[in-house]
């Protein structure tokens, strides 16, 4: 672990482009990685550049207390491979997690040098394979709360109103209620956690990869499917032909089950909060979080949410 005097886990640098600048300087270092030329690709949950000397994508976390879950989702990347599943690498020659200033860094093999995403239809595919995989012990994945990280989230709003809180906190506990008598029907096990269009890729060789590991857990498998619901759904991110693709691929429809709208009114409130992590910081995030609290408390169309 690399020290920095003067910060401390509890003190960790600002999560700005300079911040965490500074740790992929430092972790790179303590790697022998070259970072020249670091291509800064998105700065969300994840601080996420590509090396283009090497070729290497760093991941920075925004949790400074993350580096349980870093280390975890390395060892499910390694489980990962030895399957063979069409997944991204740890790069083995770096032992990792790294640390510097208060943030924990992975870094894993870049699929290619550009950012090409996959098709719904493969990412069913992929989600098919993985849910019939059955995780070793030796992983020693969590179950899944999504209410433990709801109420987190709380903890780390930033520049959020004290009325919008108490709004939301108020939708999450009637939520908490209804998800707690939600009836299941697939079977429990191990999940991605964050299964989007998002989180696939095509290598070098056109080949559709899951990336972004750190959400491996055990859970309802419901969970892997809303979000390319709602995405279809509410929000319009896909259209109607994608989605009938994703559900034949896959083999379940989750808009019949009747868990479905409560399933989705969680999804949006933990993407909701998440966003209230950056008011503060960035004023467009602002403006998505108000567009976002207003659609919950209106009932309007969430049609024009913006991607992040």
């Amino acid at each position: 672990m690399i020290s920095d005097p003067g910060t401390s886990p509890d003190a960790p640098r600002d999560f700005t482009a300079e911040g965490v600048e500074a740790v992929l300087r430092e972790v790179c270092e303590e790697a022998r990685i070259d970072a020249s030329g670091a291509e800064l690709l998105r700065l969300g949950s994840n601080a996420v550049y590509r090396l283009p000397s090497v070729p290497v994508i760093v991941r920075i976390a925004r949790d400074p207390r993350a580096a349980a879950e870093m280390e975890r989702a390395v060892q499910v990347a390694r489980w990962l491979e030895s399957q063979d599943f069409p997944a991204t690498r740890v790069v083995h020659e770096v032992r990792q997690p790294l640390s510097a200033g208060g943030r924990v860094a992975t870094f894993w093999e870049s699929a290619q040098d550009r950012e090409e995403y996959a098709t719904v239809t493969e990412l069913a595919d992929l989600l098919r394979r993985l849910h019939w995989l059955e995780e070793p012990e030796s992983l020693r994945l969590p179950y899944f709360d999504p209410f433990a990280k709801v109420w987190s989230s709380f903890e780390a709003l930033n520049g959020v109103s004290s009325d919008d809180a108490a709004f939301l906190e108020q939708l999450a506990r009637r939520l908490h209620k209804e998800y707690d008598r939600l009836d299941f029907v697939l079977p429990f096990g191990l999940i991605h956690g964050d299964a989007n269009i998002g989180n696939v890729l095509r290598d070098r060789s056109g080949q559709a990869v899951m990336i972004d590991l750190d959400g491996f857990c055990l859970a309802p498998r419901e969970w892997d499917l809303i979000l390319t619901a709602i995405y279809y759904d509410r929000f319009g991110w896909h259209g109607r032909s994608d989605y009938e693709g994703f559900v034949h691929h896959y083999g379940f429809d989750i808009m019949n089950w009747p868990g479905y709208s409560v399933l989705a009114d969680v999804r949006e409130l933990m993407m909701v909060l998440w966003m209230g992590q950056q008011v503060g910081s960035s004023e467009k995030s602002a403006t998505e979080f108000g567009r976002r609290v207003h659609a919950l408390r209106t009932g309007g169309s969430r049609r024009n949410w913006n991607p992040f």
